[in-house]
């Protein structure tokens, strides 16, 4: 058993049964959402187009608000403080514009050109075959979607090794066999439903958690005094060591959190939308939602710092526990049970969105001869979902690196092309492969450098590949000026 059995007493089996019955109940609504479907890869891996904008709303919700924001964002803000705010505030923004400025194009011109996943729409529209682009950009996906689930599922155990003290490793398991009943049955529609329920249930369990907490602390007043207590820097609204100054930090985030323009997982839900004109109103039921639920992931992360200070000495946890270590001091057991059910519920949210995008990468991109196979879509899922669970269960990294490193590597190399695809800019496929390969490479290159603290990876690895783009670009029109001129 693990460190953390000591930490919830046997008898509380209140806490197990709700946990219990939510899990159930989530995937109850998941096999129900398969008697809608109809057996094609296109329903399968897209709902049939015709999903309702404040499904896609909840569902983008859930899908962005993983593991990361319940356990990797709360365990940083434990240990930061206060400067953590602008890493949300610039994520936010980041994904405004691409709600603004990429989904309608995406939901568009993916119905326009008969393209079920993302990544087809890499190939420059006015070429036939797909070429190498295509099949390397998914293999990338899988690989790295595939290492994103991993980092879910580990969340996942993370909460249940910290409420029940389970052996290691039982709750990627749990979670792994749960995502896969339901996405086996029902493909995206299921993934989209359970997504829906589980948004409610989070943005639930935090509410009721910060209220608790913050009551307990005294209120503003009294965690600040707490937290200047404990070290005066955890007040501090700025970051200390942005060694290019705060405002390359500030655009570090914001490019980050436009990389959701090369996540396959979370477009892939704007593609499923009934018609691109309900894109602007998909959009204000997402940051209606959103924008509360980052406040209250700041806010749980402070308290448990104000509330339990030195998590590690007390718990033998570390601070990407704070989450369920502060609900099981704060909260009553029918609350704790439901708490775990929404952290368990962030981590499948995002998972199930990564196997169904892995699947469509697989047989629409990589093995495009079994595009028309629903049978090899369902193989597809059992696959991808076992090689997530094996990585969840061997890798020694935590959520907040692995999910930031498949995050910063996607966008930066799937990102660029879909951006320059969608609005219509001239490219070639060798042009993609460059722009790609400079992405790939920048990206890694940033993420091993000293410097990887201080800026996101996102602004110098994107910087790179629109250059690449930018040069090639020049070079492809200077034969044309000198014609003209002579």
């Amino acid at each position: 058993m693990s460190e953390s059995a000591a930490l919830i007493p046997t008898g509380r089996w209140l806490v197990g049964a709700v946990f219990i019955a939510s899990l159930l109940a989530f995937m109850a609504i998941g096999v129900v959402s398969s008697r809608h479907k109809q057996k094609s890869t296109t329903d399968y891996l897209l709902a049939g187009r015709n999903v309702s904008p404040w499904l896609v709303a909840l569902s983008t919700v859930a899908t962005m608000s993983s593991g990361f924001m319940f356990v990797g964002m709360i365990g940083f803000t434990y240990r930061t403080g206060l400067s953590s705010i602008w890493m949300l505030v610039g994520w936010a923004a980041g994904d405004y514009f691409a709600w603004r400025f990429f989904y309608r194009p995406l939901r568009e011109v993916s119905q326009r050109r008969g393209a079920v996943s993302a990544i087809a729409l890499l190939k420059p529209p006015n070429v036939r075959s797909q070429g190498v682009v295509v099949p390397i950009a998914g293999v990338l996906s899988v690989f790295y979607l595939s290492m994103y689930a991993a980092a879910q599922l580990k969340a996942g155990d993370t909460a249940l090794q910290t409420v029940f003290g389970t052996p290691e490793n039982v709750g990627s398991v749990l979670g792994a066999a749960i995502v896969l009943v339901y996405c086996y049955s029902g493909g995206i529609r299921a993934s989209i439903w359970t997504d829906a329920a589980q948004s409610i249930v989070m943005f639930a369990t935090m509410a009721l958690l910060v209220f608790v907490a913050f009551v307990n602390v005294g209120g503003t007043t009294g965690l600040e005094r707490s937290l200047r207590g404990l070290d005066p820097s955890l007040m501090s609204l700025f970051p200390a060591d942005a060694s290019f100054g705060f405002g390359i930090y500030f655009l570090g985030m914001v490019l980050g959190g436009f990389g959701v323009v090369g996540q396959p997982h979370v477009l892939v839900r704007s593609m499923c939308i009934e018609d691109g004109a309900l894109i602007q109103r998909a959009r204000r039921y997402y940051f209606l939602f959103l924008l509360p639920f980052y406040a209250m992931t700041i806010a749980v992360g402070l308290l448990a710092r104000a509330i339990i200070p030195d998590i590690t000495a007390q718990t033998g946890l570390s601070s990407e526990h704070a989450l369920p270590v502060l609900g099981m001091t704060m909260l009553p057991e029918v609350l704790i049970g439901l708490m775990l059910a929404g952290l368990f519920s962030a981590t499948m949210s995002t998972a199930d969105s990564q196997i169904i995008a892995c699947t469509s990468a697989l047989i629409e991109d990589v093995f495009p001869r079994w595009k028309k196979s629903y049978t090899a879509s369902k193989v597809a899922t059992v696959g991808v979902t076992c090689v997530a669970l094996l990585v969840a269960v061997s890798s020694a990294d935590g959520v907040f690196a692995l999910v930031l490193d498949a995050w910063a590597v996607l966008s930066c190399t799937l990102g660029p092309v879909l951006v320059i695809s969608l609005f219509g800019w001239p490219y070639s496929r060798a042009m993609a492969l460059v722009i790609m390969v400079t992405g790939f490479v920048a990206s890694n290159w940033w993420v091993a450098s000293p410097w990887a603290e201080d800026v996101y990876v996102n602004l110098p690895a994107m910087a790179a590949a629109f250059g690449a783009y930018a040069v090639m670009l020049a070079a492809r029109r200077l034969p044309q000026i000198r014609t003209r001129g002579e």
